[in-house]
């Protein structure tokens, strides 16, 4: 059964007006200020509809236009910031633009500059969805508290996954690269905090890690009604993706630990070599971990990830602002790789390199789909094993770094045996390589470029900056904190 994610009401007004609330100040508490928490978590206890009514208001900012803040056509939700992240690793190229949108993006105009909605709709976005989830776990007790039913424990698992997720991406959107002692983000942890300062960038990840581990065994048992909710592995994946991201030989070690316990799950299954041409369309294949389950009364249309980058959708990929993937990245392809044929290979069309056998409307009716009923990708199972061999090819464990990367690469070549043969700096260029072309499109390219500290050049078909060199820590490749917040929050100079 569908479940509708963003008619299903919130039913506790206050909490309404924290997820939705449209002040311009990001650290704001007036909506908490009318909010009896206590009260709220006991009858949440009493009929615990009211979780999961809260929840869904949550999850569903993930996914709806405006959370960002603002009515811009590249305001819709996570994978609006995936679409902005998959720019910034060059992997992604905006091969024509007729509309405007991304163009100045693009050319590393906006990052740069605070005025600029590219700057705010990130920051604003998951703020919003902190400070939802710090009324949500003040309503069950607080942060130290421990929900004694089944419901409130799945409920403060999934608000303290959420939380972690939000800050994880503030943390690699905003800040350079992974430096302790940096001081960036305001850390709001309590309902009814309002502007706090900078606080270092390892007092954030000592937050992400306790969040997520918390939620790990939280959600131990929690069988989940929909895959848009995050459960156990998601909790496990995020906790891995933070590990990661400080890059450290204990934390790649720990990263490893979490993404093997994923793939002995065997919940998931790897999509085969016809599935990652059959459409990245449908919440049910059994290789997505995490997505989003969308229905016509949703009301999803031309403002959406789909008619960004579905040219089968009523939209702007169909109609002038191209993405497609980068020329230098299509010629890595092997001929003879399953994920060539994702890709409208015709350099006299201004359809060349997009996406057309990998995201679309099934159809396939250029322009054709109207309201948006294909579903949203934020996660699969084979990051799971890109990730556990990166990790463990950087802890020395290259029997197992092989093993995973073949099991992937296996599913998309006649034969995966020439990864026997590679070793050190050359078996972790490989799975770069690999994670760069099995992910393309789906927000993860620009977290690999961090995480390798990798320097990509653009290819031929970048309207801007064509044959340039751009390392990873570039500081066009990371947003500013927008004038917005820095006008409201009195600590930050």
């Amino acid at each position: 059964m569908k479940l509708n994610i963003k008619l299903k009401a919130i039913a506790l007004g206050g909490l309404l007006a924290l997820g939705y609330g449209c002040s311009s100040d990001f650290l704001d508490t007036h909506a908490t200020q009318t909010i009896d928490f206590e009260q709220y978590g006991q009858s949440a206890i009493k009929n615990p509809k009211l979780l999961d009514a809260t929840l869904t208001g949550l999850y569903s900012t993930m996914i709806n236009t405006g959370t960002g803040g603002t009515t811009g056509h590249d305001d819709f939700g996570q994978k609006g910031y995936d679409i902005f992240s998959d720019f910034l690793s060059s992997d992604m190229a905006l091969s024509v633009s007729t509309y405007g949108w991304y163009r100045r993006f693009t050319d590393y105009q906006t990052t740069v500059d605070n005025t600029r909605n590219e700057n705010y709709i990130p920051w604003r976005y998951y703020y919003r969805l902190i400070r939802g989830c710090n009324a949500f776990i003040s309503s069950l007790g607080g942060n130290d508290a421990v929900p004694a039913s089944a419901e409130g424990k799945y409920g403060m698992g999934q608000a303290k996954a959420i939380r972690a997720y939000a800050y994880f991406y503030l943390t690699q959107f905003y800040i350079n690269e992974y430096t302790p002692t940096s001081k960036v983000l305001p850390l709001l942890t309590e309902a009814t905090q309002s502007a706090v300062p900078q606080s270092t960038t390892q007092e954030v990840y000592n937050l992400m890690i306790k969040d997520l581990t918390e939620a790990i065994g939280y959600l131990n048992g929690f069988n989940r009604a929909s895959k848009n909710q995050i459960n156990q592995d998601v909790a496990k994946a995020l906790l891995a993706y933070v590990y990661g991201s400080m890059n450290t030989a204990d934390s790649n070690a720990k990263a490893k630990t979490l993404t093997s316990e994923i793939i002995a799950g065997g919940s998931y299954t790897l999509m085969s070599g016809a599935e990652v041409v059959g459409g990245f369309n449908d919440i049910n294949t059994p290789g997505w971990m995490w997505g989003f389950d969308l229905t016509t009364d949703m009301g999803f249309d031309l403002i959406s990830w789909w008619g960004q980058m579905d040219v089968f959708t009523y939209s702007y990929q169909w109609a002038g602002d191209r993405k497609a993937i980068d020329a230098n990245l299509f010629n890595a392809i092997p001929a003879n790789d399953a994920r060539k044929a994702q890709f409208f290979n015709n350099s006299a069309s201004g359809y060349h390199l997009i996406p057309w056998r990998k995201f679309y409307a099934p159809a396939r009716t250029i322009g054709g789909q109207r309201n948006v009923v294909t579903d949203y990708v934020f996660m699969r199972v084979a990051e799971m094993y890109l990730l556990n061999a990166e990790f463990s090819a950087k802890t020395g464990d290259e029997a197992t770094a092989k093993t995973s990367l073949k099991a992937v690469v296996s599913q998309r070549v006649p034969s995966a045996t020439y990864i026997d043969a590679l070793s050190g700096q050359a078996l972790l260029d490989e799975i770069y390589l690999q994670t760069r072309i099995e992910l393309f499109g789906e927000g993860k390219s620009y977290l690999a470029m961090k995480r390798f500290k990798a320097t990509v050049t653009r290819g031929s078909n970048h309207l801007t900056h064509v044959g340039t060199p751009i390392p990873y820590n570039d500081d066009r490749l990371t947003w500013v904190i927008p004038l917005s917040e820095i006008q409201n929050n009195p600590f930050i100079n």
